[in-house]
């Protein structure tokens, strides 16, 4: 579907603060082509003993696809040594047509005649009547970085279906869209644990499924039978957009490497009454309200000189979700410098801004969905307080640095 997005933007001239470094400074060429072998690629070319002659059960999305943008729900159908027999849709569903919160119902697939379990909603884990004609589960879906992403937990979950009906779990490994490097965010409370936070993780956890999945299986006692086919050529410092990759939506709203970039910090705003973008053509890089004023509230967050990233006054309407049809102010999210730009801290601060700044019309949501995605309930009562976000964050350093030693045993990559 195509979205409108009218964009009637306040100019606003800005100058580059000393924590604005504009350009990437990577010296690597965007798009450059390069060898990488995803792991789908791997799986079919040098390790295909793990599903040959075995009935194949796969937990996928449109993001399952090769280098050439072929899905393997149809390679693998088509493959005279696999017997493809069952398919898995997370959130959004296998050809990624639904919307977020949808639920995806059991059906058949239309271009392989396969039977189709939703993963969302109502069934979030393969039941034994599920995986009964299944030898040997496969996930292969691209993550996006961000603890909240739901994939993951999917992944975790299956992981945890496998374990109880004794069938080994695959996963196929793929680049993390924002680098396999930087760690950043609160490491979950586990009594905040939910479907967009179910393991104590940070907010940006730097790696890539096939290393989460062995994290989980060891750290959190899953103890299945898990093999990981890693990619070859993949680089941990690397953005998406060095990989020579094209970058398939894995979601409806998140449709570029840029959404992802700011995602970890500008979903919180989720939390709130404020628009995330949603409805609109860039979700996550356009936030904004009826109440707010573009010019302040741009001009605020430009003058607090974060790294990496610039702020432009803009308004939008979106065309569904919060603030459906209504014009609404705020701004857009100008990455200035990725390697830089920090995310979360980004994101707290456009949240504290908007709380400091529209007292009498900004609101937490009453359901906690902030806390949820913030991982606990003390970041809220420190924006409420009056707390600093450079206060807010030296109370998350010593969780994060122990995160980072665990995280230290699953890395797979350089």
């Amino acid at each position: 579907m195509a979205f409108v997005l009218i964009m009637g933007s306040v100019t606003v001239a800005f100058a580059d603060g000393p924590g604005n470094g504009k350009g990437k400074g990577k010296g690597k060429a965007k798009g450059q082509d390069r060898s990488l072998d995803l792991g789908v690629e791997v799986l079919l070319e040098e390790e295909k003993e793990l599903i040959e002659g075995k009935n194949v059960g796969l937990i996928t999305n449109p993001t399952g696809v090769d280098k050439d943008l072929n899905s393997i729900v149809d390679t693998l159908h088509n493959d005279p040594d696999t017997n493809l027999t069952a398919l898995y849709g997370p959130e959004h569903g296998v050809r990624g047509d639904a919307q977020a919160g949808d639920y995806v119902e059991y059906y058949i697939d239309d271009r392989t005649d396969l039977p189709v379990y939703s993963l969302y909603g109502e069934t979030r884990k393969p039941t034994a009547e599920m995986l009964e004609d299944v030898e040997v589960l496969l996930f292969d879906i691209q993550d996006v970085g961000t603890r909240f992403y739901t994939y993951i937990y999917t992944m975790a979950f299956a992981v945890e279906a496998a374990e109880e009906n004794d069938i080994p779990f695959v996963v196929l490994d793929r680049p993390n869209p924002i680098n396999g490097t930087d760690v950043e965010g609160p490491v979950l409370d586990e009594e905040y644990s939910s479907f967009v936070g179910e393991y104590e993780i940070p907010l940006r956890h730097g790696m890539t499924v096939g290393e989460l999945a062995q994290l989980f299986n060891e750290e959190f006692e899953i103890g299945a039978d898990l093999s990981v086919v890693e990619m070859n050529g993949w680089d941990r410092d690397e953005y998406y957009d060095e990989t020579g990759l094209e970058f398939v939506m894995p979601s409806p709203n998140m449709p570029t490497q840029d959404t992802a970039l700011v995602y970890p910090g500008a979903a919180l705003i989720e939390g709130t009454n404020v628009s995330e973008g949603r409805g609109t053509a860039k979700p996550f890089e356009l936030i904004g309200a009826p109440f707010i004023d573009s010019g302040e509230l741009a001009t605020h967050l430009n003058d607090l000189e974060l790294p990496g990233v610039t702020f432009r006054a803009a308004s939008f309407t979106p065309m569904f979700s919060k603030h459906e049809g209504n014009l609404s102010h705020g701004i857009e999210i100008h990455v200035d410098n990725e390697d830089a730009y920090e995310p979360v801290v980004a994101g707290l601060h456009i949240v504290k801004a908007i709380h400091d700044l529209y007292p009498e019309d900004f609101q937490f949501r009453e359901d906690n969905f902030f806390d949820n995605l913030i991982g606990n309930g003390w970041v809220q009562e420190a924006i409420e307080e009056g707390q600093s976000v450079e206060e807010i964050r030296l109370q998350w350093q010593n969780d994060l640095k122990e995160f980072k030693k665990t995280r230290k045993d699953y890395l797979l990559y350089k």
